[in-house]
């Protein structure tokens, strides 16, 4: 039986590690004695989302939206005060714990007489030899699954200013008197509020469309202005262009913006960059392959389009970097390099959208699940768009929160559920069952119509009958 070396360089993230699952998984099958090299330098190690990102963010923003519910609540007098190094101390402890697990699992991987791993950082020294430490290896494969870096704009003047990224934010203590905030996709929906209701910090946000969420009905983007302007007290610049940026005197920040063709400046002591993410390739040694980091460097089978030898998962292909569609694309690469060693065709990965944004400090999330009316147009299928306000069902309004919206997107000719869209109170529950009913194509005539009241899933309800209505007209 023929030999197979796999390396994975990045073994601590979620991506890597469901890569390395799935190759010793499917060793058996795979006609061949596989060998893997672990490799991640990562201190502590643990991976992005654990460390930096969807789990501590989460954990920050639960104490925050506490504190927001009983504040917004007028049958409650005051508000409790939120001690923020409680807040990160208590995040830390968990985040300790989630990480500890992570590495512990790879070390046990490690364990293995067919794994080696390696707390070390990598580096191609060409298209198969890697350099690791003081030593190098060539692996018949190698999975790339070193996660990303933020994306800091390419603005005049902001080599020249301090700024903040979302890690700091979920570490901080203290906070500025205000501060402007650049990039308001997911991570700035997250943090706006928190940075607003934990740290009281006055706000200005730079929005470069009519409205964030664009992706979605416009009414989503819509609802997303009004809670954050009057909720949380959030000053947003719609059809903004940022220009330059320039420190002031007394160390702060001086933006200046292009609204609807009018330039203006915006002084604040503190700026934000929640800019996205950018693949994490810095010193990886890439200039020494075939390799380049650029949009479409990795097709839909995790395989490179410049190495068939080589597969790239997670953050770092640039392709949708959302934690869960990181560990499918582990699992879809480990199979994927089974079947190049075999001579098979490969699989592409093929996911159905499912993405919840805890925006309005998870009060109201934002959830989608399959189409848009946007992808849905952009098809060759004839469909029926239905929306519903949350207000038209009472229990919303019983709730505190009558606020939000959601969508639905059926097939006009057999009535197939194709997508839903939530933001309202508990869009990011309903999230899990509405990706059941998308994924099993499920006819939205004969799903049942009874909600056990007074539960907010109500809205569904009321969504599966007015598109039952439409598609009956």
């Amino acid at each position: 039986m023929d030999e197979l070396h796999v390396a994975i360089i990045g073994a601590y993230g979620s991506a890597g590690v469901a890569a390395a699952d799935e190759l010793l998984e499917r060793a058996d099958e795979s006609g061949h004695e596989i060998y893997l090299t672990l490799i991640d330098g990562g201190e502590p190690g643990g991976g992005l989302c654990i460390l930096e990102g969807c789990m501590p963010s989460k954990d920050v923003l639960s104490a925050a939206q506490h504190r927001y519910q009983a504040r917004h609540d007028d049958r409650l007098m005051g508000a409790p005060a939120v001690d923020p190094e409680r807040v990160v101390a208590t995040k830390d402890d968990h985040i300790h714990g989630f990480a500890e697990h992570r590495r512990s699992h790879v070390h046990d991987l490690a364990e293995r007489d067919d794994v080696v791993f390696f707390d070390e950082h990598a580096r191609f020294v060409d298209d198969r030899t890697i350099a690791v430490g003081d030593r190098t290896i060539e692996p018949d494969y190698v999975v790339i699954a070193t996660g990303s870096s933020l994306n800091v704009p390419d603005l005049p003047g902001i080599e020249d200013v301090e700024f903040h990224s979302s890690a700091d934010v979920l570490d901080a203590t203290t906070f500025p008197d205000s501060a402007i905030v650049m990039g308001f996709g997911y991570i700035g929906l997250e943090l706006v509020p928190y940075l607003s209701e934990v740290g009281g910090v006055d706000l200005t946000v730079i929005e470069h469309d009519d409205h964030p969420l664009d992706e979605f009905d416009p009414a989503f983007g819509e609802t997303i202005l009004d809670l954050y302007r009057d909720h949380f007290n959030v000053d947003i610049l719609t059809n903004a262009d940022e220009r330059r940026i320039e420190r002031t005197a007394d160390g702060g920040v001086r933006l200046t913006v292009d609204q609807d063709g009018i330039e203006t400046t915006r002084e604040a002591d503190t700026l934000y960059l929640f800019t996205g993410r950018q693949p994490n390739v810095d010193g990886l040694g890439l200039e020494n392959t075939a390799l380049e980091a650029t949009q479409g460097w990795v097709g839909s089978t995790m395989q490179a389009t410049a190495d068939e030898r080589t597969f790239v998962v997670g953050d770092v292909n640039g392709r949708e970097p959302i934690l869960h569609v990181a560990k499918e694309e582990g699992f879809a690469a480990g199979a994927n390099v089974l079947r190049h060693a075999r001579g098979e065709e490969l699989e592409p990965y093929v996911n159905v959208p499912h993405h919840v944004i805890f925006s309005g400090l998870g009060v109201y999330p934002v959830a989608r699940i399959g189409h848009t009316p946007e992808t849905a147009s952009e098809s060759t299928m004839e469909t029926v768009v239905v929306t519903r306000e949350a207000s038209a069902d009472g229990v919303f309004k019983t709730k505190n929160h009558p606020e939000g919206v959601a969508t639905l997107i059926v097939s006009e000719a057999d009535g197939t559920v194709l997508g839903y869209q939530g933001l309202h109170l508990h869009a990011d529950v309903m999230a899990k069952t509405m990706q059941v009913v998308v994924e099993l194509g499920l006819d939205v005539r004969e799903l049942p119509d009874r909600a056990y009241h007074p539960t907010t899933p109500e809205i569904l309800d009321g969504l599966f009958r007015d598109a039952v209505a439409e598609l009956e007209t």
